[in-house]
């Protein structure tokens, strides 16, 4: 997700001054364990909140649609939690910290429409395997998609606040961090051809990174800066983007960078989800009509997926997707009402308008309104009266003790949106666990009413999530990584 930089025309000229003059400017579920007592309660056992130390892959089924598997990068069904050698491991601290950094980024893009949000809010008219991408240092999901001819495998995290798809390449004229795979090689593709300064395209990228242009000769060069100053610099330029065997793009845009630096250690970019005209979901609309989803993984050890195109919709319940004017890649919801072991909260509809809320993949805990955030935590405190509380920790400030508790029980937690869809969550989506003996209500309230609200990716786990763009809706339905 970019943030409008004041850094990164800095890294330009830097990378423009010192690197592209001394480099080659040509380059051509697992088992969830988990009983609903009644409408309020959730039996669960604690075991199914946590990891495995065994990858259980998910079912794939007979989806023809072109689906990539999705998988937790921090757990034993990724290569780098594989690969000691290659693997960077990271505190619950520093995840929580730079979902932090992302939820400035998003407000800091929005901040200037918020307090009049209605005003700028209108109606809008094939599955790759997921997984968590925790090592990433933001709590993101990867897949591996192929780029080039011959194809290239790359890891990238998949981002729907995101519109500019990027790669490292070779030769790193500035630098390059470590990934999983070998760093893209743009001479060994036949396909692949740099962008012109004078083309449309290169123009479009301003509305796509919030950076203008610059140009190394006659070539386009991108740059892009994300919330934890996290950055890439390059090429922009198109080649062959490989889903499936026969799920083939030719000529798609994307970044070849030659400095990146930042929380993006193992995988190779980032794959753009946003609904700008550079984005995946555009460049692919002629096929996919601007329709995916996706299903995120209960936890680390098992797998979803991310797909592309029309499926089975026959249990999806659709709620209409918004348009912020200055905000225009985010995917808008209306957020009306929470429910708390099966009662409807009395927190007023305007609460949540005010603030208005995005669905996000790369956010990994959703933010309320304080108001909304405070009932919230009354009812739920009240339910869970019977057992221990503990340190409150980082932006969780409602934590328990279940260090000698085998299985709780759980008050649901539901979300309401208008059209009257209800999103009732699975209970890895109401806990954060950061031990046994800490394990934390996972909603963060917000400072004031007009902040933005986020539906983070926790809340999202085990559903699959419909993005219709071309309908300007977004569907829910739950066990959807089954």
């Amino acid at each position: 997700m970019a943030t409008p930089p004041s850094s990164i025309i800095f890294f330009l000229n830097i990378f423009l001054n010192a690197a592209l003059l001394s480099s080659k400017t040509g380059l051509g579920v697992q088992g969830r364990q988990t009983a609903v007592l009644s409408p309020t309660l959730h039996n669960v056992h604690l075991t199914s909140l946590m990891p495995s130390s065994v990858c259980t892959p998910s079912p794939k089924g007979e989806d023809k649609r072109a689906t990539l598997q999705v998988i937790h990068k921090h757990g034993p069904c990724s290569k780098v939690g594989q690969d000691k050698a290659s693997s960077t491991s990271i505190s619950h601290t520093q995840i929580l910290d730079q979902d932090e950094s992302r939820v400035a980024s998003i407000r800091s893009r929005l901040a200037k429409n918020l307090t009049n949000t209605n005003k700028y809010l209108t109606d809008s008219k094939t599955t790759l395997p997921a997984k968590s991408g925790k090592i990433i240092g933001t709590g993101n999901y990867i897949v591996t998609v192929g780029l080039g001819t011959p194809k290239r495998d790359l890891t990238l995290i998949f981002d729907t606040g995101s519109d500019l798809t990027w790669t490292q390449c070779e030769p790193c004229a500035r630098y390059c961090y470590k990934q999983i795979e070998p760093i893209f090689d743009p001479s060994m593709s036949k396909s692949y051809t740099n962008i012109s300064c004078s083309a449309a395209t290169c123009n479009e990228l301003k509305a796509a990174t919030s950076v203008s242009p610059a140009c190394s000769g006659s070539t386009c060069i991108y740059g892009i800066q994300y919330g934890d100053q996290s950055y890439s610099v390059g090429f922009f330029a198109q080649d062959q983007l490989s889903l499936t065997p026969t799920d083939v793009f030719n000529d798609f845009l994307f970044g070849c960078g030659q400095n990146n630096r930042g929380l993006f250690v193992g995988a190779a970019g980032l794959l753009g989800l946003g609904r700008n005209s550079l984005s995946f979901v555009s460049q692919t609309a002629g096929k996919y009509e601007k329709v995916f989803s996706y299903c995120l993984p209960s936890t680390s050890s098992s797998t979803g997926y991310l797909a592309f195109g029309s499926g089975d919709a026959k249990s999806v319940k659709y709620t209409p997707s918004l348009v912020n004017s200055r905000g225009p890649s985010f995917y808008f919801l209306n957020l009306i009402a929470i429910s708390v072991g099966g009662d409807k909260l009395s927190t007023p509809e305007s609460v949540f308008s005010t603030a208005g809320t995005v669905i996000d993949s790369g956010t990994v805990i959703s933010r309320l309104p304080p108001t909304a955030y405070s009932d919230m935590r009354t009812a739920f405190q009240n339910l869970m009266s019977k057992y221990p509380r503990a340190e409150a920790a980082s932006i969780f400030d409602t934590c328990y003790d279940f260090s000698k508790y085998d299985t709780v029980d759980v008050p649901t937690i539901g979300l309401s949106f208008s059209d009257g869809v209800e999103m009732d969550l699975d209970p890895t989506g109401i806990f954060y666990v950061l031990s046994k003996s800490q394990v934390c209500l996972a909603f963060a309230g917000n400072k004031d009413s007009t902040t933005i609200g986020i539906l983070g990716n926790t809340q999202q786990k085990t559903f699959d999530v419909v993005y219709d763009d071309a309908r300007g809706r977004v569907g829910f339905s739950p066990g959807g990584c089954k």
